[in-house]
């Protein structure tokens, strides 16, 4: 087709995607294009505008590697990660709600026998983190793979230090036949996700901060249960209603509670939905 001009390109478009064999990557493209071509009709877009773009969207593809994944950060903070959570995620009433993946889990995260050193040195007060995994109806998920990670005192995770070569404030735990865990760990605390990338570039250029409320991330699993991706939040924290990606859901709030000796306890207990 020839001759196009900005009222028919979009349709043109369009048409080149109608032999698409897959019917869900057809609506998914076609439904692309017809929003990208008309946010650049809303705003007016201007090709520097668009080279601008295309410039960000190239730093965050430079910067992301195996230990950071600057494109999911980029989701993040544009609620597109939530969303989608949200709408993958609907629930019945009493389940554990899911929350962002993040950009730092990893693979391979040390095995770890109820109980024992999550942290294996990572800066922080002490931490002993407890509860249960269960269904619905009240009764245990024994056995329940748990994995765990989080940040250090100083807001870092382990993958963020490459001096460290092994891995700290990490691992994988099982659950017991009455689906109960308990370990050690650190007091969570509030961090910064990284801004020193287009990200953060673009944070400061909206006059948004990069914090996150203190958390520890949990990834569940067990057969017959559909997998659960979540935090669990500190009570009291500031930016409990600012959360830089969106995250923070009433429900998993928990209260970080001190001892006399100077180390903290939380407890919260997991409740899986089960798989279709």
């Amino acid at each position: 087709m020839r001759n196009l001009n900005q009222d028919t390109v979009t349709q043109a478009v369009i048409a080149r995607f109608a032999q698409t064999p897959d019917p869900r990557l057809k609506q998914i493209m076609t439904s692309l294009v017809q929003h990208l071509h008309a946010f650049a009709r809303d705003v007016k877009l201007t090709e520097a505008e668009w080279f601008a773009g295309i410039e960000f969207l190239t730093q965050v593809g430079h910067i992301t590697d195996d230990k950071r994944q600057e494109f999911i950060l980029l989701s993040d903070t544009l609620g597109l990660s939530m969303l989608t959570v949200a709408m993958n995620n609907d629930k019945p009433a009493g389940c554990t709600e899911a929350t962002v993946f993040g950009p730092f889990h990893v693979e391979g995260a040390p095995v770890v026998p109820l109980g024992g050193d999550v942290a294996q040195g990572a800066s922080g007060q002490p931490c002993e983190v407890s509860g249960r995994v269960c269904a619905l109806d009240g009764t245990a998920v024994p056995g329940a793979h748990i994995e765990v990670w989080q940040a250090d005192a100083e807001g870092l995770y382990d993958v963020q230090r490459p001096d460290l070569g092994g891995h700290q404030a990490r691992a994988i735990l099982k659950a017991d036949e009455y689906g109960r865990y308990h370990f050690k760990s650190i007091l969570a605390e509030a961090y910064p996700i990284p801004d020193d990338g287009p990200v953060g570039d673009m944070l400061r250029a909206t006059k948004r901060h990069p914090w996150r409320p203190a958390h520890i991330h949990f990834m569940i699993k067990a057969p017959g249960y559909e997998t659960l991706i979540t935090h669990v939040f500190r009570n009291g924290d500031q930016y409990l209603d600012s959360d830089a990606v969106f995250g923070v859901r009433q429900s998993l709030i928990a209260d970080w509670t001190p001892r006399s000796d100077g180390s903290y306890e939380v407890k919260f207990d997991f409740v899986l939905n089960k798989a279709a």
